[in-house]
Formats: structure tokens, sequence, C-alpha cells
């Protein structure tokens, strides 16, 4: 089944003693883009989620964000800055002398001069198996309803591709009329241009064949049938398949371009017409699948 490149999905789980949710959204790319904000812990990682999401998109721009519901404990460690402890204690005692206060710096008071003490908490690695299921759960979940969207968007290109197929029939049933026409009005033509003078009927025959062949559109419609079955079979074959209907679709248009130069027939060009509205609005949905 085809994918839409339209597509949100989330996931959350247990890492490392915390809990992270990540979301991924995708929207139209012509290629695959892939953009991560995620917490700073997940920075190591971002490589191996970048190609981790390869195996679930193949075109399209990709937004993964994420954030802690429940932080990760994290390794606490003290730091003593001892040299600057000395140079705070001599200088209080140095003060003391030169006030006349009594008493001496303890470390209570050491303590609670900024910076002296620090505590701080290594930040480390979260589980990187852990990290990448979650990621493929809201990889998943957005799978899937870009699939749901494809498929909506599948029926959506066949029933356009049954149009074309009708339009393609009415176009098929005027040209040999057209054709009938096109002589009547020719040898009309020539026998008031000759104004009663014999006409050479061979030659006016032959005149007449080479017009047929000019508005001849029989090739044009047998390879628009052609191209309508290969849409058909791209949509029944799924996969990632935006491409090869963009390239039907330029191949469609060429053809109907082609039996519009010659059309020379009202009934023919509204068909003609009809077709490139179709094939106008298809294009816009297969822009939107992957």
């Amino acid at each position: 089944m085809p994918r839409s490149m339209t597509g949100f999905g989330a996931a959350e789980g247990a890492v490392s003693g915390g809990r992270l949710r990540l979301e991924v959204r995708t929207v139209n790319h012509r290629h695959l883009n892939v953009q991560l904000r995620v917490p700073s812990e997940l920075a190591d990682l971002e490589a191996e989620m970048r190609e981790r999401l390869r195996a679930h998109v193949v075109r399209g721009h990709v937004a993964v964000s994420g954030r802690w519901l429940e932080e990760p404990p994290q390794a606490a460690g003290v730091v003593v800055d001892k040299a600057r402890a000395a140079a705070v204690v001599a200088a209080l005692r140095d003060a003391a002398r030169e006030l006349g206060l009594s008493g001496d710096v303890d470390i209570a008071l050491l303590a609670r001069i900024p910076d002296v003490l620090r505590v701080t908490r290594a930040e480390t690695t979260p589980d990187r198996d852990a990290v990448l299921d979650v990621l493929d759960g809201a990889a998943a979940a957005c799978a899937a309803a870009r699939e749901r969207e494809g498929a909506a968007l599948a029926a959506e290109l066949r029933a356009r591709a049954d149009a074309l197929d009708v339009l393609r029939s009415r176009v098929a049933e005027r040209a040999p009329e057209r054709v009938v026409a096109e002589r009547d009005r020719l040898q009309t033509a020539v026998q008031e241009l000759a104004g009663g003078v014999a006409v050479d009927p061979g030659r006016l025959a032959q005149e007449i064949a080479f017009l047929a062949d000019r508005l001849d559109v029989t090739e044009e419609l047998v390879r628009f049938g052609t191209h309508l079955d290969g849409l058909r079979a791209a949509l029944d074959g799924g996969g990632s398949v935006g491409r090869e209907l963009g390239f039907v679709l330029q191949e469609l248009l060429r053809e109907a371009n082609t039996m519009g130069s010659k059309a020379n027939d009202a009934g023919m060009t509204q068909a003609v017409i009809a077709m490139k509205s179709e094939l106008d609005k298809l294009r816009e949905q297969v822009e939107n699948l992957e």
C-alpha cells in the first residue's frame, strides 16, 4: 500500500531509570531530511537515531522531538576548591587580626562560600537499546498513520484514473467521426475552390489520407491507456511509489497534449481539457506520496 509523506506518531518508555517520550512528524520533501530536537543526554546517539529512521522512512522531512517525562537518576559528585578555600581562610584571618575580632574560620563557614564547595551531576548517555526501542515505537506509529492516509490517497488516485479512462474512451469514440468530418470539409472546400473544374479524385484521396494520418491519435490513445495501467500497477504494488507515479503523470500529460494538438474538434478538445484537469489533480495528490 502506498504511504503518505504526512504523518505523526509518538511513543514513550523506560530509559536508564527515567521515562522518555519521542514524537515523530513527517511532511513532504523531495529527499529524506531528518531533524532531531532531543534532550542533550541523547546527543551521542543522534547518528544512530538518524540511521534507524531510514528503516521507517524513505523520503520526506522527518522531525523528531523528545523530552523526559521523568529524568533518569544521575551520579552526584562533590568538588572542593582547596585553593579557593585556602584563599578565603587567609583573607578572613587577616581581616580578623586587623579588626581585632575573635574566633576562627570553620568548615561550616567555608561550605557556605560560593564555589568553594560544589555538587556536580555526572551526565551519562542513556541506554542505547532502550532509546532506539522508543524511537522505533514512535516511527512505527507514524508509519501506521502514513499508511492510513496513503490508502485514502490511493483510492482517490484510482478513482481519477477511472475518470481518465472514461475521457480516453470519449476521445477514441470521437476520433473517427472527426476524421470523417474533416474529409467532408476538405472535399467541400476543394470543390468550391475548383469552381466546377474537374478534380483528380486520386489526388484528393491522397490529401485526405495525409490529413487522416496527421489527425490520427491511435498511438497516443494506446500509450495513454498503457500509462494508466502502469499507474494502477504501481498503486497495487505499494511501497515508495511517489517518484514513479510522478514520471507516469508526466507521460500521461505528454500524450494528452499531443491529442489536444491533433484534436481540431470541439468535442475532442473538451475531453482533452478535462483530461488535463484530472491530471493536475492527480499530480497534487501524488506529491503527498512517499
